[in-house]
């Protein structure tokens, strides 16, 4: 009787008895497999081998464990072979889900097998008999996002087939003698101690991975086994297959094999992203005509100590792209590598005509850059300086396309942080467009497991706000405060706070510099404008508006109580010049009349 270990389609509980696995895995954060498995005793009394594939059905699980499928193979001269091998795949699976989600895959599952391991060994040493101990191979891939996972310890072996190749993933842990036979040197249950080998690997479309007992790769090689996962049959009936042709080729032991077509994948996780990106080449500068991968560089946009962006032209479709790319500088700076590859992996995210859109990274290249979109149109500082005294209507629109932009990063939980007019590109219909994310910040960073240290405050500190410049908890107000001094500059041309040279973060606390009244450059603003951006940029973060539309709506019909405070200002917060300049003019007739006094 053949005794495989597998889930059932719809409960995903655990059965025996079932000789096939049918298992269409379609996640709902992107991730689509096909699994087919299959199991059978041969010309053997009983099966000996046993496999399960578990899918998660809470997406929280599913995002911190992933999906597992394991294979093990009972060592034949144990009467407890066949007990080994179920006990081993149940109980991995679900004592590798009942580890903490804080923990990586790679500690979970080594913790799981070197207690399995344990309680195998402990349990083999009970019997009379030397022999019969409780002994399996194992031999485990666990899927999350794009990455698999594969931990292996015997001679249950693991493959990918990949563009056509067949690659061999693990090594046997076995030694030959006596010409074709051979023992383990390494299994679950033989030892106290067991050193599992782990490995991952990058996962792409299209991809399968195949786990077989010895029973099928003994009998049939690669070229044999290429030609078969070579071939467009589904997962189940290609398991079958498998078995059957090894069956036929003569194998005189159990034969199992279990296979994964990855179908779909998701986004890359931004764990997956800083790994993949951090270990690319920087590239030199370029200069126009210079070429890189199938872009040709048309015009330098800028070359800074920290970075140099190009215009160039695609040779693949013509189109043009802005290329961005780390300075030489920082090759062996983590933390700036990282950052950047943040910002790459935030452009994908968002698809939107007010982002500037990230291509994802060409997995051919071997250079780190990003690809960005060509957005035609000026930036926000050379709108500024085509209109140094707008009137309010225009400002106010422009402020409306501002808030908006930024809405939709706020939408997507993301600050961020550095918002200034060269970061803003006004487009051919006028509209916001947001350029640059390498200061962006979200919760979700915190989760990466080497997060940036930020040891110094990012952003540009004429538009950054106190919280930000002390490191303190930023929010949504945090991009307020930039927006409220945009406004003011685009009315004024200058500042509202003004910061001397010698300013420094530690300073932001207890030594704002004091707010400057609108009406100082301009005296034909509305007061009440002047109480709407100084309340979007206040120095407190809690006495700011609480969300980005109560500052739109002020700005466009200012509510009565923005009025009435606008009415209760005194006159030196109204009009600081002519405040001065009756205070001068009461000094002047109070010296008057102290001088006639004396004089009488």
């Amino acid at each position: 009787m053949s005794e495989t270990i597998q889930p059932g389609s719809a409960s995903n509980q655990m059965s025996v008895n079932r000789k096939r696995l049918r298992q269409a895995a379609s996640l709902e954060h992107g991730l689509e497999l096909a699994i087919g498995g299959y199991s059978v005793a041969g010309c053997k009394p009983s099966n000996q081998d046993a496999f399960a594939v578990y899918q998660p059905e809470r997406r929280e699980e599913l995002l911190h464990k992933g999906v597992v499928a394991c294979l093990a193979d009972g060592v034949s001269c144990s009467a407890q072979a066949q007990q080994a091998s179920q006990i081993c795949v149940t109980q991995f699976i679900e004592e590798y889900y009942a580890t903490p989600k804080t923990w990586g895959v790679k500690q979970s599952a080594g913790k799981v097998l070197h207690a399995l391991n344990q309680w195998l060994f402990h349990q083999g040493r009970q019997s009379e008999l030397q022999h019969n101990g409780m002994v399996t191979t194992f031999c485990a891939v666990i899927i999350k996002s794009n990455t698999a996972y594969i931990m292996h310890v015997g001679d249950t072996r693991a493959y990918l087939y990949r563009n056509q190749a067949l690659i061999q993933l693990t090594q046997d842990h076995r030694r030959h003698q006596y010409g074709q036979q051979y023992f383990l040197t390494r299994s679950l249950g033989m030892d106290s101690h067991i050193e599992v080998d782990f490995q991952q690997i990058r996962l792409e479309k299209g991809d399968r991975l195949l786990l077989a007992t010895d029973g099928i790769h003994e009998w049939l090689d690669d070229s044999k086994l290429q030609q078969a996962l070579s071939s467009n049959a589904l997962a189940d009936p290609l398991s079958v297959k498998l078995v059957e042709e090894a069956l036929a080729a003569g194998s005189q032991d159990n034969a199992s094999s279990l296979l994964i077509d990855v179908q779909a994948l998701p986004t890359l996780t931004m764990n997956e992203y800083i790994e993949e990106l951090t270990k690319r080449v920087i590239p030199p500068v370029m200069e126009e005509g210079n070429r890189i991968d199938q872009y040709r560089i048309l015009r330098v946009l800028h070359s800074g100590p920290r970075s140099h962006i190009y215009l160039a032209v695609s040779e693949f479709d013509n189109q043009r792209y802005v290329l961005k790319m780390p300075s030489l500088n920082f090759a062996e700076d983590y933390q700036y590598l990282q950052a950047f590859v943040r910002e790459g992996w935030v452009g994908e995210q968002i698809s939107h005509q007010r982002i500037m859109k990230i291509h994802p990274f060409s997995r051919h290249s071997p250079f780190l850059y990003h690809v960005c979109q060509w957005v035609e149109g000026k930036s926000l500082r050379q709108w500024m300086d085509d209109n140094p005294k707008p009137d309010i209507e225009k400002v106010r629109l422009m402020a409306e396309e501002i808030i908006k932009s930024i809405r939709v990063m706020q939408r997507h939980r993301l600050i961020h942080r550095d918002i200034k007019p060269e970061n803003l590109i006004v487009d051919q219909f006028d509209q916001i467009v947001i350029i640059d994310f390498g200061s962006v910040y979200s919760e979700h960073f915190d989760e990466v497991q080497t997060p940036i240290t930020e040891t110094v405050p990012v952003g540009d500190i004429k538009y950054l706000s106190p919280e930000c410049l002390l490191g303190g908890k930023v929010s949504m107000r945090s991009d307020m405060y930039s927006i409220s001094i945009i406004i003011y500059e685009m009315l004024t041309g200058h500042f509202p706070y003004p910061f001397p040279n010698t300013f420094k973060p530690a300073q932001a606390n207890s030594q704002w510099p004091d707010y400057i009244p609108l009406d100082n450059y301009r005296n034909d603003l509305p007061a009440w404008l002047d109480v709407v951006i100084r309340k979007g940029c206040f120095a407190q973060a809690n006495q700011r508006y609480e969300a980005l539309s109560e500052l739109k709506n002020d700005l466009f019909q200012p509510s009565s109580q923005v009025l009435k405070q606008a009415g209760k200002r005194s006159l030196k917060s109204k009009n600081p010049v002519q405040f001065w300049k009756i205070i001068s003019l009461c000094l002047f007739f109070i010296v008057i009349a102290q001088a006639a006094i004396m004089v009488s």
